[in-house]
């Protein structure tokens, strides 16, 4: 397997958009300056029918990064084998530049929780990840991203903080990560809530930090809500003004790593999505210019 090559130059940041069905037609018909797209995998499973003959149409104009939502990769009870067929010959069929699921479960026991729930940060919990990681990277024979969640919940069982346990994860399996700064930004907003903490920006810049750059594949970036007690990552709305700031601190520390603008609630026009994907652009040659004249100036 061969991983990504990762970019650490001043080389010209890659930008893509969640495409959704929405905007099927819009992508089609105006081909915008996009460097890929992204869609979720479970949606294409069928064989043959519309869905995935729209996505052969796209996949002519742009590289495809396929991200998923049900591999369950933490799952005690191991992969789904149905759910590893389908992606299996998804990515046969597609060919696509990424593909990537989360570090999270969802199934157990014979039932399916509909949602990513997170794992412990523990030696244990980490051993069953990578051998599920493997497993799929075994199958596919191409290296994944795993991404970080965002969570509602938290397990007293703790031997590591999360960039520890993730770069754990990469080191053991050879896995890539896929970073949502979104992500990393409700948790600490959440924390803050719970009066864990007092500095959730602080908290997000240490954890972008103890991530190594040569692990990370993609940024995801997305738009959250605060709903009385609860901050939630509902990915509908523009991106916010703090989730810019972290990521410009990401691509200064990690370079040039592709970059999504995730958006799939309350779905906007389609020049909405190409603004916000224009701004990650505009922001990471910023951010890459500034890293490159310190070091300069060093």
């Amino acid at each position: 397997m061969t991983a990504p090559v990762h970019r650490l130059s001043a080389a010209a940041p890659q930008v893509g958009i969640g495409w959704r069905h929405p905007h099927y037609a819009a992508l089609l018909e105006q081909q915008p300056a996009l460097d890929f797209i992204e869609v979720h995998s479970e949606n294409f499973f069928a064989p043959g029918g519309a869905a995935l003959a729209v996505l052969r149409e796209g996949r002519e104009h742009y590289p495809v990064s396929l991200h998923g939502v049900g591999l369950s990769l933490g799952s005690a009870a191991g992969i789904d084998p149905w759910h590893l067929d389908q992606l299996a010959r998804l990515v046969k069929t597609i060919e696509p530049v990424r593909v990537s699921d989360h570090a999270s479960f969802a199934r157990g026991a014979g039932l399916h929780a509909a949602d990513l729930l997170p794992v412990p940060m523990s030696h244990a919990a980490l051993t069953i990840l990578c051998a599920n990681v493997n497993q799929v990277q075994d199958r596919l024979q191409r290296t994944i991203a795993v991404e970080n969640l965002s969570a509602y919940m938290r397990w007293r069982e703790a031997d590591m903080d999360e960039p520890t346990f993730l770069n754990a994860l990469s080191q053991r399996t050879g896995c890539q990560l896929l970073v949502d700064v979104n992500n990393i930004y409700v948790n600490a907003l959440n924390a803050q809530r719970r009066s864990v903490t007092t500095d959730p920006l602080g908290d997000c810049t240490r954890w972008l930090d103890a991530v190594q750059p040569r692990h990370v594949a993609e940024v995801h970036l997305a738009g959250h809500v605060h709903c009385d007690d609860i901050v939630i990552d509902d990915h509908g709305s523009r991106v916010h003004e703090a989730v810019w700031t972290l990521y410009s601190h990401a691509v200064r520390r990690w370079g040039a790593v592709p970059t999504l603008i995730e958006w799939d609630t309350d779905l906007p026009d389609f020049q909405v999505l190409l603004d916000e994907a224009a701004r990650a652009r505009s922001t990471a040659q910023r951010s890459l210019e500034a890293a490159a004249l310190q070091v300069a100036n060093a």
